[in-house]
Order: structure tokens, then sequence, then C-alpha cells
């Protein structure tokens, strides 16, 4: 039988004979362009017509830093406990499995060591996509062991901030992450090992008043948002109108919480010749 059929209204195709476009073929960004999937990570996953820097992770970003994708990973294998046996609509344990099985992620930062340009750097990176990137025991415990690593070899640490804050099923043993990960970055900070903050979109919450703000030096990706509550909150709190755009990374350089804002493909060029700079050592030259 043909696979279509005329009728009034000219040619058409029976439903179950369609054949969709696969899902992830293209990307529209917030603005509306369509670009290629395979194009837009060639492109460091930025759109090329209207540079919106699409959410990524710490396989995107441990591709885009380390050395022809060379490195080693820290503390694979530690996940969250339930300490508090918490249940909203579904209990904890649950959710964590889910996570997990959707993500293929043991939890909301990996943690790794290898070279970057040449030099040895260990990176922290948050995934959003666990559980919405946010801040719990193994959170901070990994954040914690990975600035240990970094103390005792000596070796330069980058945290990638992605987070929507503290994990409310954790309530206080999330809330104790902000002291623990902030007293180890100050231990770095007295061995004069350098620490670079990346904050990318969204940074907020109680990853925005711990790790995400105390580096030597913090950077952002264009348009992130980063803030420690929503805008309703601070209005309601402050009780006073906000300016356009106030929790955007081009307000925060504007106002002086950031050093510098630096398009995707810029990252591991511009990380590095800050640690050279940090170092006082010569600046390598990208190959």
């Amino acid at each position: 039988m043909a696979w279509f059929k005329r009728t009034k209204k000219g040619i058409q195709t029976p439903t179950e004979n369609k054949k969709d476009v696969p899902k992830g073929l293209w990307y529209k960004s917030p603005t509306g362009k369509i670009v290629d999937a395979e194009q837009l990570a060639k492109n460091f996953y930025v759109s090329p017509e209207d540079g919106y820097h699409v959410r990524i992770g710490s396989k995107e970003y441990f591709e885009i830093l380390f050395d022809d994708n060379n490195f080693k990973e820290l503390d694979k294998n530690l996940s969250s406990k339930d300490p508090l046996k918490f249940e909203d609509t579904k209990k904890y344990p649950h959710r964590l499995k889910e996570a997990e099985k959707k993500t293929g992620l043991k939890d909301a930062v990996r943690t790794a060591v290898g070279k970057s340009m040449g030099e040895d750097l260990v990176i922290a990176c948050m995934d959003f996509t666990f559980i919405g990137g946010s801040m719990g025991a193994v959170v901070g415990e990994k954040i914690t062991r990975a600035a240990d690593y970094a103390l005792k070899k000596k070796i330069p640490l980058l945290i990638i901030s992605k987070s929507g804050g503290a994990r409310m099923m954790e309530a206080a043993f999330s809330l104790m992450q902000l002291a623990k990960t902030s007293a180890k970055l100050a231990q770095l900070s007295d061995a004069k090992v350098p620490y670079i903050s990346l904050c990318t979109d969204p940074t907020t919450g109680g990853t925005t008043a711990s790790f995400a703000m105390l580096g030597d030096i913090n950077i952002s990706e264009p348009g992130a948002l980063i803030g420690f509550a929503g805008p309703r909150v601070v209005r309601d709190t402050t009780g006073k109108e906000l300016p356009d755009g106030f929790q955007t990374a081009e307000f925060l350089l504007e106002h002086g919480f950031l050093d510098f804002i630096s398009h995707r493909k810029d990252l591991k060029k511009n990380i590095n010749k800050y640690i050279d700079l940090l170092l006082n050592r010569p600046l390598r030259v990208p190959a």
C-alpha cells in the first residue's frame, strides 16, 4: 500500500508513518534562534547567532578544559544517604535513585584532576541535572576533598558552580556545607594555592553564599543568573523595586562582584592565564 493517500486537501501522510526528527538534532535558544546540535557542540555549546550559552554539565566542561579530555576522576563513588528520613511527594532515597538513573551521576558534583594547557588542574564541576545541582553533604564533601587534594599536591583548584542552592532534603546537613567548604578554601588561600571560581547559569542560594564567591578570581559566563534569593523574595524583604537584570553576570561585574566575564570558547585560555598570574609564572600560549 502506498505510504501516502490523496485527499481533497492534497497528499496526506498517515500519522503512524510520519518520520519525526530525532530529539536533540536541533536546538532552539530562548531568543528563538535555531541551531544544529552538532554545530552547537562544535561551538562550545554556544548559539552562534545570538551568543546564548546553553547549560552544560561536567562532561562537557571536562571536555573543554582538560587537555584531550584526559583526567582522573576523584571520589567518584560517593553517594548521598538519608539521615533525616525525608519524604515529601516521594521518599528521598527514591528521588536519589531516579536522579542517578536519569543522569548517570552519583550526585550533583564531579571532581577530577588532569592537565589543562600542560599544567595540573583540579576541577570540581556541578551538574544542574542532578536535583537542580543542589548542595547536599556529598557535594560539600567532594568539594572539600578536591580542595584537600589541591592543597596536598599544590595544584590550582577550579570550581564550576551551577546550582539551585542547598538541598532541602538534607536540611541542616546541607547548610553545614557552607561553613565546611569555606573553611577548606581558607586553608587553600593560606597556602597560596590558587582557587578560581566560575559561576554559570544558574548559581544561586547557599552555593553563592559560600564557595562560589570566594575565589581568588571570580568569573562567569555571559548572561548567567547569579544571586542568593529570587527577585520576589528580595523585593518583599527590602521593600524596594529592583533594577532590571540585577542578578545577571553583567550587573554583578559592573558592581564589583565578579572579576571578568568570559565567552565559553575562551574559558580554558582565560582560566589558565589568571592561574599563571597568581603563581607569578610566565603566561602559557594556547596551542
